[in-house]
């Protein structure tokens, strides 16, 4: 199971880096799926171009489905993986960890089956959740600006990473889950593959942990680029811990990788993995 890196837009694949492991036990490779298209992208982009205040989606964000297009993209995937068997089954993931979000439990399913996958293991786990918006839930940016002018200041004053919308989440409470999750993974699943199927934030804090980033720099990869729906992602570890008893280095071997898509004929789509507020 492999990918060239290559992003959405087409830029060349993202050079390998390394970075001092997060977890002594570790697994041997972390590969990070995003959900395919939801129907409550469309909705926001709908009420964006509209220039309305409120989405108009009647589900909790939780219970937003794939998309016709969404179902689609995980077909594709799980194919191309089925396609990588042939090569034998020694980088294929041993577990699966899934947000408890629809649209990324139905990307699980449908990928693994297409992959012939369907009886991998499973674990649902919602540290790996969307990200909480709290009050700002199910507004546009303009929406937001009308009705929580204040608090449109305030994250303009503390930048989206530590800003923390009323019954919402900042980015760093979303990256203190997300440390906690990846060290119970490699307490669980030493050796083992794993493929985590989350949300773009999600993916992008899961890079900021391991990689040990700053704000500035994973700010600035979030800048750079959108997550592609079904796009893989992958970390791998060295092996073992060395003999002066630190964590083993991990590398960034892939990011943002598309290939599955392309070569499946599928469209490529990297609308903002919210359906409500501003990342």
């Amino acid at each position: 199971m492999s990918t060239n890196g290559s992003a959405s837009n087409g830029s060349a694949p993202a050079p390998s880096q390394s970075a001092p492991g997060l977890m002594r036990a570790h697994p041997a490779a972390l590969w990070l799926l995003r959900h395919g298209e939801s129907s409550g992208n469309k909705a926001r982009d709908e009420a964006e171009a509209d220039g309305r205040a409120v989405i108009d989606i009647a589900e909790r964000d939780m219970d937003v489905p794939l998309s016709d297009l969404g179902r689609s993209q995980a077909h594709s995937v799980g194919q191309w993986v089925a396609e990588m068997t042939s090569d034998g089954d020694e980088q294929l993931p041993t577990v699966v960890y899934v947000s408890p979000y629809l649209r990324a439990v139905q990307t699980a399913e449908i990928a693994l089956q297409a992959a012939g996958l369907g009886d991998l293991p499973r674990i649902v786990d919602e540290r790996f959740r969307e990200r909480e918006f709290g009050i700002l839930d199910g507004l546009t940016i303009r929406g937001i600006r009308e009705r929580f002018p204040e608090e449109a200041d305030r994250r303009a004053r503390l930048g989206k990473f530590y800003h923390r919308p009323p019954g919402g989440e900042s980015w760093a409470d979303v990256a203190q889950r997300v440390r906690s999750a990846l060290t119970e993974i490699g307490r669980e699943h030493a050796g083992e593959r794993v493929l985590i199927v989350a949300h773009q934030v999600v993916i992008l804090l899961v890079r900021y942990v391991l990689e040990r980033l700053s704000e500035a720099e994973i700010l600035e990869i979030s800048r750079a680029e959108e997550i592609a729906n079904c796009s893989l992602s992958r970390f791998d570890w060295d092996g073992a811990e060395g003999s002066d008893g630190k964590a083993a280095t991990v590398t960034l071997q892939a990011w943002n990788g598309t290939s599955p898509l392309d070569e499946e004929g599928e469209v490529v789509t990297s609308d903002p993995d919210i359906p409500a507020g501003p990342r």
